[in-house]
């Protein structure tokens, strides 16, 4: 020590140009750049700060890109008419392939060069946001958004009474077989599928490379904020998701509906234009850093006294990751906090998911004031929740076990706002789906409405009808105001077919519900839960990334992830979009098929994916109570007093700004 000290004061002594030589020397592994791209001026710049910024904003944008999928995931819905387990099904892609991938991904190449693979997922990421907006430029608007536009008025004969298919039909209209649906729908899952890799490769070496590259005092606070800028781009996603969908499907049409409608359909693949660019500017950076940081390997060397290197992926074999696999499976912190996550993760999958879709249905609201209220307003909170707890964790230094009983704590209050959900429901939504008041089958029959598409009316007594083929209108006309009047509905205000007044008419568009300051509660409950939440993660990931060995730490990250997939992140969605289809009171019906769901049992609904949730993240609360048990050895920070004598020392270098000659 008393030989390193004296070489240190002697390059502090010593004149800048020396030192500046010194420094345009990195190592193959610590150079960073690439072709024309590098350079001393390019070298400055690898640090663990750059890389916790750049690495962030890449996380941003894609949380942007699967939360903006999110929010236009009930529009995709409509236009391709695919029910919610599907919808479902499309969702897990990314969770199969990353099933797949991601453990050998972890542990092969997270031996080699990782800042390249990061990289080489963002551009996968880029593939798959073009991918995703590829179904609007192949088959268009649809025929049921152009039919809703005052294009489609001007050159049809749509205006004529006797060629509405939504009224009352004097006999069954022909059954046109509808072009299959299964192509997009095929589409949108092979891009979620690609995304899966591209998620592997960027978070399981991008973490990894971020904790192995900073000091452990330091890990805790560049996690928290890496995770801060990751969690703005849900909130970033959702805000651009509601400005899109305020645009109409096609721009260029002007349509006959306003986007409080619930026939509207928005630009749902604007987005993914925008999402395509900023991937491929963010794998550009990313792809610059060295394969080691340079203070990270001053650090290494100072500590082995030799340049041990790593493993290269030739010497890897099966039978390694075996050995690794079996010392992951007898560490019980590691086992105990997987099985937590494992079970939170299932129960709050679809919060995740299908919140827009939640709020849409049980409050009524716009899929534009839905995806902003998930995104700009919840996230917000969740971004505060990941901040202070990195500052608490940063300052206050808590144990191991401190953190895990955290996590148990997070996950109670989870449980009991969770519950509160099922108490927060809207009188005049859960009316307004039943619909159709009881009618008489004599009162539709003769009107064949089987294949009428949804087209609500309102009644002058507040009732919504599934279209005026329902209510038995036979006419319509327009007001003074150019609003659309339906007449002659013989099913409205009296069960005497026989007995039609002028009086059984209705108006265009459903009954007004009024849900708002339901909303307003449900979103107050929700932002609390993100903001205890999220302030769990930090804590979550601490103890994943410190109970196991430097060598296995890529590779458990990808095992945690290729299990949370299997048994969480690939069956809830499925599960949960089963529940929301077997709940549907009005189907979009086609031709020979079953499309998307129009109308939902909001109570039953409400009910029974609240308690459902609750069960299994309230299960998980008690696997925490093990992980307090055997973390009680756990080592989260450095105990070396050394770090601390040089940051009180006025003559402090930078480690990063040496070559590892310097401190041999």
């Amino acid at each position: 020590m008393a030989d390193e000290a004296n070489e240190v004061t002697e390059f502090l002594k010593a004149p800048n140009d020396k030192k500046d030589a010194k420094r345009e020397l990195p190592t193959s592994d610590t150079q960073c750049g690439f072709g024309i791209f590098k350079g001393p001026r390019i070298q400055r710049w690898a640090t663990e700060h750059m890389f916790m910024v750049l690495f962030g904003i890449a996380g941003c944008f894609i949380g942007m890109a699967f939360s903006y999928f999110n929010g236009t995931i009930t529009t995709l819905e409509k236009r391709y008419k695919i029910p919610t387990k599907t919808s479902g099904i499309i969702t897990v892609g990314n969770d199969i392939s990353t099933t797949l991938s991601c453990a050998f991904l972890g542990y092969y190449a997270g031996r080699g060069h990782r800042p390249k693979y990061v990289a080489l997922g963002l551009l996968i990421l880029a593939i798959f946001c073009l991918l995703m907006a590829s179904p609007h430029f192949i088959y268009g608007a649809g025929e049921d958004a152009i039919k809703l536009t005052h294009e489609y008025l001007n050159t049809s004969v749509f205006n004529a009474t006797q060629e509405d298919p939504t009224l009352c039909q004097s006999r069954l209209p022909d059954c046109v077989q509808t072009a299959s649906q299964w192509a997009p729908i095929i589409l949108l899952f092979v891009a979620q599928f690609i995304s899966g890799i591209g998620c592997s490769l960027f978070y399981t070496l991008g973490l990894s490379y971020m904790d192995d590259n900073s000091t452990k005092s330091k890990s805790p606070a560049m996690l928290s904020w890496s995770a801060f800028l990751r969690m703005l781009g849900p909130a970033f996603g959702y805000s651009l998701a509601s400005v899109c969908l305020r645009f109409y499907i096609d721009p260029q049409l002007k349509p006959l509906i306003s986007n409080e409608d619930s026939r509207w359909l928005g630009a749902w693949w604007l987005g993914w234009i925008i999402l395509t660019i900023i991937m491929l500017i963010s794998a550009f950076f990313l792809y610059l850093f060295p394969k080691e940081l340079p203070s990270a390997q001053a650090r290494r060397l100072k500590e082995n006294g030799v340049d041990t290197g790593v493993h290269s992926v030739t010497e890897l074999s099966l039978a390694d990751m075996m050995q690794s696999v079996k010392r992951l499976a007898n560490n019980k912190v590691y086992v105990y906090n997987n099985i937590a996550s494992i079970l939170y993760f299932f129960g709050y999958t679809p919060y995740w998911i299908f919140t827009p879709k939640y709020i849409e249905t049980q409050y009524q609201q716009s899929a534009s004031t839905a995806t902003m209220a998930t995104g700009t307003v919840a996230l917000a909170f969740s971004a505060a929740g990941v901040l202070l707890s990195g500052y608490v964790i940063s300052k206050y230094k808590p144990s191991a076990r401190a953190m895990a009983a955290w996590n148990g704590i997070v996950d109670i209050s989870t449980v009991i706002g969770i519950l509160c959900y099922v108490l927060i429901g809207c009188a005049d939504s859960d009316k307004a789906t039943s619909m159709s008041p009881i009618i008489p089958d004599s009162c539709t029959a003769s009107c064949h409405c089987e294949y009428v598409h949804y087209a609500p009316i309102c009644s002058p007594d507040n009732v919504t009808y599934i279209s005026a083929c329902h209510a038995g209108c036979n006419s319509k006309l327009k007001d003074e105001l150019g609003r659309l009047i339906y007449t002659g509905c013989k099913c409205i205000g009296t069960l005497d077919i026989a007995n039609v007044t002028e009086y059984q008419y209705a108006r265009q568009g459903p009954c007004p519900v009024d849900c708002y300051k339901q909303f307003l509660i449900f979103l107050g409950v929700m932002c609390l839960l993100k903001f205890i939440g999220a302030s769990g993660r930090t804590a979550n990931l601490l103890l994943a990334l410190r109970c196991v060995s430097s060598e296995d730490k890529s590779f458990a990250l990808g095992l945690g992830n290729v299990i949370a997939s299997i048994v969480s992140f690939i069956p809830s969605p499925i599960l949960f979009g089963w529940i929301l289809d077997s709940y549907c009171v009005v189907w979009g019906k086609t031709c020979g098929s079953r499309g998307n769901c129009w109308l939902y049992d909001t109570k039953s609904l409400r009910y029974t994916i609240n308690l459902l949730a609750a069960a299994f993240i309230f299960a998980g609360s008690f696997w925490n109570i093990g992980v307090w048990y055997h973390a009680k050895d756990l080592q989260i920070f450095d105990t070396e007093p050394e770090e601390a004598k040089h940051k009180k020392n006025s003559q402090t270098f930078e480690l990063n700004e040496l070559s590892p000659s310097e401190v041999k």
